[in-house]
């Protein structure tokens, strides 16, 4: 059974430029979306620069449920598309780079006198 009660949850988020993305900040209380606004407001601008707001009712919301975060996984292994894939080549170069300037090869650029 579930209770009808006076206030909805809402979540707020806000961007602090008109470039930068939203970022999610808290949840609140209100009677409806036009107080959850104001109450956002109050709350936000009074403390730091904002550029927008958004205020969303959880109802309307929507995560995934188990079933659906299984898909998430990786089905095959392509670990060579990401980039720690990779992580062994820098040692490998550094490896190369000191093989080709060894003393052997810098006291032959010297070429021999006559």
């Amino acid at each position: 059974m579930s209770e009808k009660t006076f206030y909805q949850e809402y979540e707020v988020f806000s961007k602090r430029t008109p470039s930068s993305g939203f970022q999610h900040q808290f949840s609140l209380l209100a009677p409806n979306e036009d107080m959850a606004m104001i109450m956002a407001q109050e709350n936000f601008m009074r403390r730091e620069p904002v550029a927008d707001i958004w205020v969303v009712n959880r109802k309307h919301i929507r995560g995934m449920n188990e079933e659906e975060k299984l898909t998430l996984n990786r089905l095959d292994n392509k670990e060579y598309r990401t980039a720690k894939g990779y992580g062994y080549l820098k040692k490998k170069w550094r490896k190369y780079e000191q093989q080709m300037l060894d003393e052997k090869e810098i006291m032959s650029w010297g070429g021999k006198k006559k």
